[in-house]
């Protein structure tokens, strides 16, 4: 089975300095890396958990996107969040969002720091298109 590296414009320079793909695509499956809430204007974590989220989704949907789905397309979800319990219910407003029917399943877990300081989730989806 081929596989098909998904780097949109602008992903470039992740590719190169930490060598890894935005998504991989095999077949009808596309897996997408783990989305963060980095701002792009300043290059520093946004504020609050609903900034965060929101630019993570978008990072999904951008990859996607490049990669021939959309967000109706993820079966699965799995987030990483430093602290569960003061922002998850911010945080499923937002998923719900970008996510508003045929739920994919989801796991969500606890960590103790993701990549930089500051950052308070990351988003990583598994999607199917296609038959």
């Amino acid at each position: 089975m081929q596989r098909q590296l998904i780097n949109p414009p602008g992903t470039e320079a992740t590719y190169d300095r930490l060598h890894f793909s935005q998504a991989v695509r095999a077949g009808n499956l596309i897996w997408v890396s783990g989305q963060v809430g980095i701002d792009r204007s300043t290059g520093a974590p946004a504020e609050g958990m609903d900034a965060q989220a929101r630019i993570a989704f978008e990072g999904v949907r951008t990859v996607l996107e490049a990669a021939g789905a959309s967000m109706s397309d993820i079966v699965e979800l799995m987030t990483f969040h430093i602290d569960m319990r003061t922002d998850i219910e911010e945080f499923v407003k937002v998923k719900d969002e970008y996510l508003p029917a045929d739920f994919p399943a989801w796991t969500g877990v606890g960590v103790s720091q993701l990549a930089r300081d500051g950052l308070l989730v990351e988003v990583r989806v598994v999607a199917a298109v296609g038959d």
